[in-house]
Order: structure tokens, then sequence, then C-alpha cells
């Protein structure tokens, strides 16, 4: 079982950035893919950016190329998202996700596991 505590959403104005962070509780040696997701009030979940399970591979949704790192720890059991020029449009629930599949996340199919969410909230 794979248990992932998301933490870093707070309340902050247009412009700021924030640093989201996801830790994994996973047996020694297992190989998580891990990416982010969000849902705003009345709309679907959908991707943020997402990561290999050895860093080397990171895939970015369109409107978030730019403005967002997405890195792990060298242990590969802590992920974080580094955020700039955050917008009102970036409010939203922020999901961790994880999978020991062989693929990187892209959808939400291939999520196995979910976190709690942390809520970001942008807004002057």
């Amino acid at each position: 079982q794979v248990q992932l505590v998301e933490s870093g959403g707070q309340s902050v104005q247009p412009g700021a950035s924030l640093r989201l962070s996801c830790a994994a509780s996973v047996g020694t040696g297992t190989k998580l893919q891990m990416g982010w997701f969000r849902q705003a009030p009345g709309k679907e979940r959908e991707f943020v950016a997402a990561i290999s399970w050895d860093g080397t591979t990171t895939r970015y949704a369109g409107p978030g190329k730019g403005r967002l790192t997405i890195g792990k720890n060298s242990a590969g059991n802590t992920m974080f998202l580094q955020m700039n020029s955050l917008t009102p449009q970036d409010t939203a629930v922020y999901y961790c996700a994880a999978t020991k599949a062989p693929t990187v996340i892209l959808t939400t199919s291939n999520v196995d596991y979910w976190g709690q969410g942390t809520q970001v909230t942008v807004s002057s």
C-alpha cells in the first residue's frame, strides 16, 4: 500500500510562488511514477505535471509550462511542485498521485494512489 501526504497549499496573492510537497510512504526500492492533478470547484480533476520514478522524465500540462517545475528528492519518495507567477485560475485543490506501473502518469486512469489534497487559493 502507498500513502501520499501533500503539504504546502495556502492562500496567496496573484504573482506569488508556492512549493507543494508530497511524501510517499513506500518500501525501500519501490519505483513510483508520481504526478500532480488539480480540481477547481465545479470542474473535473485535471493533469498538472508528472515525473518518472527516477526523475529523468517530466511532463507538464500546457498551461503550466514555464511556470511549473516538478522534481523529486534523491530517495525518490518525496515529490515537489514549484509554482511561480500564480493566477486566480490556479485556485484548486492539488492532489498528489502515484502508480507502480512503468509509465509516466498523464491521466487519472494512470493513477493507482491518491493523496487527500491540499488547497491552493490565489486571490487579491
